[in-house]
Order: structure tokens, then C-alpha cells, then sequence
């Protein structure tokens, strides 16, 4: 139970990273299409995955780490 309880953190960063990819494509896309300010929102947004970044790393590592 606790594996799993452990593991849940992780998928959920690796949720996050494929949802930033797949917004970071859409930004793109938009920003080709002339809507710069539109994506410039976007990366202003998307700047609070990369701050909490470090801190998600960290925390996981402490969850998993063996006792």
C-alpha cells in the first residue's frame, strides 16, 4: 500500500510534464497564427509548472527515499 501511496505523487509529476508539453505545442500552433499575445499568456501560465518544478523533484525524492 505504501508503494502505491508513494507512486501516486510521481505520476501525477509526469501528468503535469506531459500536460506542459502538450500546451507548450498548442502555444506554439497559436503563436504561428499570429496570435502572440494569446501565447504570450500562455507562457506566462505554463512559468508555474517550471517554478513548482524543483520543489515537486524534491518533495518526491523525500517520499520515496528508503527509511
Amino acid at each position: 500500500m505504501w508503494e502505491r501511496a508513494c507512486s501516486l505523487p510521481f505520476k501525477i509529476k509526469q501528468n503535469q510534464l506531459a500536460l506542459e508539453a502538450a500546451i507548450m505545442e498548442l502555444t506554439l500552433w497559436v503563436g504561428r497564427l499570429g496570435s502572440a499575445e494569446a501565447a504570450g499568456h500562455v507562457h506566462g501560465a505554463l512559468d508555474t509548472f517550471s517554478k513548482n518544478e524543483n520543489f515537486m523533484n524534491l518533495t518526491l525524492a523525500v517520499l520515496m527515499a528508503p527509511e
